[in-house]
């Protein structure tokens, strides 16, 4: 699996990697423009990201920001449905406003910090990215 990690927070950041780590490939970027530079680049070379971990709060671009842009290059370049990267917005912003946004946007999945191994691998499980 190849992972593309968002977190301006080093101890979120750090979690994350060793959590998923042993799954598949990680990247890790600080920020929103970050990631979309790395997301081109990946569909460009043609072997683009299973998933994405995106913090919400971050400089620069936030998460919810990115998460649109995504979305619409993968509209742009029709990647449709199923077939776009799964992304599990991670962020200590758990109110009802930032969940329902994350959700219009089409995020997957949505975690609270702090990270727990059981729930991030519950939710990659339930999106189809690990066997049970």
């Amino acid at each position: 699996m190849k992972i593309l990690i968002v977190e301006d927070d080093f101890t979120s950041a750090t979690i994350l990697q060793k959590i998923l780590g042993t799954y598949g490939d990680c990247d890790l970027v600080t920020n929103g423009k970050k990631a979309i530079t790395a997301f081109l680049s990946a569909l460009n070379d043609g072997r683009p990201y299973d998933l994405i971990c995106l913090d919400i709060m971050m400089p620069e671009m936030d998460g919810q920001e990115t998460l649109k842009e995504i979305r619409i290059i993968e509209k742009d370049r029709n990647i449709l449905g199923l077939s776009g990267v799964k992304v599990i917005m991670t962020t200590a912003l758990n109110d009802r406003q930032n969940v329902m946004e994350a959700f219009r946007s089409q995020c997957d999945g949505f975690i609270a910090k702090p990270i727990k191994r059981e729930t991030l691998l519950k939710e990659l499980k339930s999106m189809g990215l690990l066997l049970t």
